[in-house]
């Protein structure tokens, strides 16, 4: 369409469209019912009208950008901004997944040498990131530890993946989405691994343990280099979800604590914050004896040099991903990675635990806490006191909004109730934590004086009290105009 510069009728210079020449009838094979008889109810507004429309409801949002966001076992990371833009560079953002090989061998060669620094990070021997998610890594690496008793020809025998029951839901359901039952292995009273149990449910049936460490709890599994003896012996692998390893990167590796197959949330624990449905990344590592079953294509380096795709891989599990991966998630973290370097890295874990463990300590006076102890990088806290007054932990959420914070994750992990879990990363200075947890003494006064203030919150929202059993069985999907 030709943009058109006319006069009008009063002299001046405007801009017109010649009319597009549409017939008055379309041959289209839509049934008659379903067809629109009138002019589409939208609204007609100005520019400025729109745009600040828009702009108004981005200021209802809350994000990093915006203060404190103490999600538990979701690390909703710091992400520098150079991140943002490296991955926005032409040589990156501009490049299409159906190009030549011959034209993107600098997008192949940062793919690779990220895979090679998360391997030494994890302890494992390769890597693949063709997962776009942490379940979606999760899903990469139970098909591979299938794929690895098939090829033995126990697989038809081990049919069982043991998960802790302080879990994410996602290990449950990513077993499941594989095709083996699912056995719950129970936690002591500690909130680590109950070795007892554990033995009791291991034998030949086996096919993996998956296990979080730290666990969602905050704890490090102590007892894990027993848990991997355990399991191997009873022929079966052990499986890392990597939700929590912004705990220990740098510091510690899943591959010498006896993992086979670790997968690692890119957009967790390498800036990209996740969260508002995505993009995200879940790369997936595994030991040499598991490297043939790993997703094809892989990337491959001659002795040249060069980079192509290899797809002779005549023992994995295949494609698991049209594309190879969400490129500019991994962008993003091998910038965020190369820009941190080793110590920097190791540096984010240790003050992610400092952080979580200076604001239990002051949290501590005011809420219970369920597991007293040095904690990694969040810890739990509980409503006990404050359930005298008829106070859930829901209530407190809803009246943190109210100090401008994003509340914690709340009711889980499912092995404590009424659970509020804090995680404050390596982000927030001892300032911000201090006024955090002086919002948190405020609102633990309220609950004793006022508990009906705290029960009616939030009051600085657009939306205040809501039911959420209604809201999530009759969600308002849109709105009618009329």
């Amino acid at each position: 369409m030709k943009l058109l510069f006319e006069k009008d009728i009063h002299g001046s210079n405007s801009f017109s469209f010649p009319e597009p020449n549409i017939p008055d009838t379309v041959d289209v094979a839509i049934p008659e019912e379903f067809l629109r008889t009138s002019r589409l109810g939208i609204p007609e507004l100005a520019e400025v009208e729109t745009v600040r429309h828009y702009t108004a409801l981005s200021k209802l949002a809350f994000g990093v950008d915006d203060g404190s966001y103490p999600l538990g076992s979701c690390t909703m990371k710091y992400s520098p901004k150079i991140c943002e833009s490296i991955a926005q560079l032409p040589g990156f953002a501009d490049i299409h997944p159906y190009q030549s090989p011959l034209t993107v061998q600098g997008a192949l060669k940062l793919l690779d040498e990220l895979q090679e620094v998360l391997a030494q990070l994890t302890g494992t021997d390769r890597f693949t990131l063709q997962p776009a998610a942490g379940a979606h890594g999760e899903l990469c690496g139970i098909m591979i530890v299938r794929a690895y008793h098939k090829s033995r020809g126990t697989d038809g025998q081990r049919r069982v993946v043991l998960v802790p029951d302080s879990a994410h839901g996602t290990n449950p359901a990513t077993a499941s989405a594989v095709g083996y039952q699912v056995r719950v292995v129970k936690s002591g009273q500690d909130g680590l691994v109950d070795l007892d149990d554990l033995k009791s449910k291991l034998g030949d049936d086996i096919a993996a343990l998956m296990l979080t460490n730290p666990n969602t709890v905050g704890l490090f599994e102590k007892n894990i280099l027993e848990i991997s003896r355990l399991v191997h012996e009873s022929g079966g692998l052990l499986y890392y979800d990597g939700a929590n390893l912004n705990a220990i990167v740098g510091v510690a590796r899943p591959g010498d604590m006896g993992f086979d197959v670790c997968h690692v949330n890119l957009h967790k624990t390498f800036a990209t914050p996740h969260g508002g449905g995505g993009p995200g990344a879940g790369g997936v590592g595994v030991k040499e004896f598991l490297a043939p079953f790993l997703p094809s294509p892989t990337i491959e380096r001659d002795e040249d040099g060069f980079y192509s795709f290899g797809t002779n891989l005549p023992e994995s599990i295949g494609k698991i991903k049209t594309f190879y991966g969400n490129f500019g998630v991994c962008v993003k973290a091998y910038t965020y990675i190369r820009l941190l370097g080793y110590d920097g890295l190791r540096a984010v874990a240790q003050n992610s635990v400092l952080n979580a463990n200076y604001l239990k300590k002051t949290l501590s006076e005011y809420y219970d806490i369920p597991f007293d102890v040095i904690c990694k990088h969040e810890f739990v806290a509980t409503n006990a006191r404050q359930a005298k007054k008829g106070i859930r932990t829901l209530d407190i959420a809803k009246r943190l909004i109210d100090f401008g914070y994003h509340p914690p994750t709340i009711y889980f992990p499912l092995i404590v109730g009424e659970a509020m879990m804090f995680e404050p990363t390596e982000t927030e200075s001892k300032e911000r934590l201090d006024e955090l947890a002086s919002a948190m003494k405020t609102i633990a006064e309220e609950c004793e004086n006022e508990p009906d203030r705290v029960k009616g919150a939030p009051y600085t929202t657009v939306i205040g009290r809501v039911d959420e059993t209604l809201a999530a069985r009759k969600p308002i999907l849109k709105y009618t105009i009329e």
